[in-house]
C-alpha cells in the first residue's frame, strides 16, 4: 500500500509540472472506491492551481473546487505529455493543456472525489479526523507525547491509527521504533516523555529519508515519471525477519500485530 512518502514522492513528482494546466478532457473508467461527485465532463475548463498533500490523499487544488486522489492499496498515478493507450486497471485520466494525469489501480480501492472546497462536508469527512502531518512544523513532540499519554493501546498500533500523527504506515513504523529503541508492544500510554520525543525525531528522521529515497516499492510502486523507491533496501528491521540486527547481530524477530507484520530487535528494542 502506498504510505506517506510514497504519496509525497507521486506529488513531487508531477506538481509542478501540472500547475496552471487546463483541463481539457476528464475521463472516468469503472467505479472506484468512491463516486467522483460529480459528471466527468464538470472537470473541463478548469485550472489546476496547485497539488498538496494531506495524509496520504492527494489535494489538486482548482480554480472551482477541490479534487481529492487517494491511492488505496495498489494505486499509482503517471503524469506525461502524452501517456500510452489506455490499459484494464487505467480508471480515472484527466487530459490538460500540460500532459496527462491517469490513474492505475488494479484493485480499485482507490478513489478521486470532487468537492467544492476543503471545508465542504465530504472533504471534512475524509480529511477532518486526520493527525499530526509528521513533515511539517505541525508535528509537535510536546502535543506527541501528551497524545500517547492518553492512549492505552499498543506503541505501534496507535501509530497507524493516524488520529494523532499521520501517515506512519506499517514500513515505517517499525523502523522508526527500532531507531527509537522502543518495542512496539509498550503500551502508549507508559512512554515516559523523553522516549516519546525521542521517537517523534525518529518518525520525521525515518519519513524523510523515505521521501529522499523515493519511498519503497515492494510489489510495483512507481513515481508519476515512473521512478521506483529504494527505501526498502536499507531497512533496518522491515523485511528482515531472521536476519542479523546491524547493530546487535541478534536475529530480527517476527510478530503479528492487528494482522500487520512487527519486525523487531528484542535485544535492542526494550519495553
Amino acid at each position: 500500500m502506498p504510505e506517506l512518502p510514497e504519496v509525497e514522492v507521486t506529488r513531487l513528482s508531477f506538481a509542478g509540472r501540472i500547475a496552471g494546466a487546463r483541463i481539457l478532457q476528464a475521463w472516468l473508467g469503472k467505479p472506484l472506491r468512491w463516486p467522483l461527485g460529480c459528471p466527468a465532463t464538470a472537470l473541463v475548463g478548469q485550472t489546476v492551481l496547485a497539488v498538496r498533500r494531506r495524509g496520504k490523499y492527494l489535494l489538486l487544488d482548482l480554480d472551482r473546487g477541490l479534487l481529492l486522489i487517494h491511492l488505496g492499496m495498489s494505486g499509482s498515478l503517471a503524469f506525461a505529455r502524452e501517456l500510452p493507450p489506455r490499459a484494464n486497471h487505467d480508471h480515472f485520466e484527466l487530459t490538460t493543456s500540460h500532459g496527462q494525469l491517469r490513474l492505475h489501480d488494479p484493485r480499485r480501492f482507490g478513489a478521486v472525489v470532487f468537492t467544492e472546497s476543503e471545508q465542504s462536508p465530504i472533504a471534512t469527512k475524509l480529511l477532518g479526523r486526520l493527525g499530526m502531518e509528521p513533515l511539517t512544523d505541525q508535528f509537535d513532540a510536546a502535543a506527541f507525547s501528551r497524545g500517547l499519554k492518553a492512549r492505552r493501546s499498543t506503541l505501534k498500533q496507535v501509530l497507524l491509527a493516524g488520529d494523532l500523527v499521520v501517515g506512519v504506515g506499517n514500513i515505517y513504523a517499525c523502523e522508526a521504533l527500532f531507531h527509537a529503541g522502543i518495542r512496539p508492544t509498550i503500551r502508549a500510554h507508559r512512554l515516559s516523555v523523553a522516549r516519546a520525543h525521542r521517537l517523534h525525531q525518529c518518525i520525521r528522521d525515518v519519513l524523510a529519508r523515505a521521501v529522499q529515497k523515493g519511498g519503497s516499492t515492494l510489489r510495483d510502486f512507481a513515481s508519476a515519471t515512473g521512478e521506483s523507491g529504494h527505501f526498502q533496501l536499507e531497512a533496518a528491521v522491515y523485511g528482515r525477519a531472521g536476519l542479523p540486527c546491524g547493530l546487535c547481530s541478534t536475529p530480527i524477530s517476527l510478530m503479528k500485530q492487528g494482522q500487520r507484520s512487527t519486525y523487531f530487535c528484542h535485544r535492542c528494542q526494550r519495553k
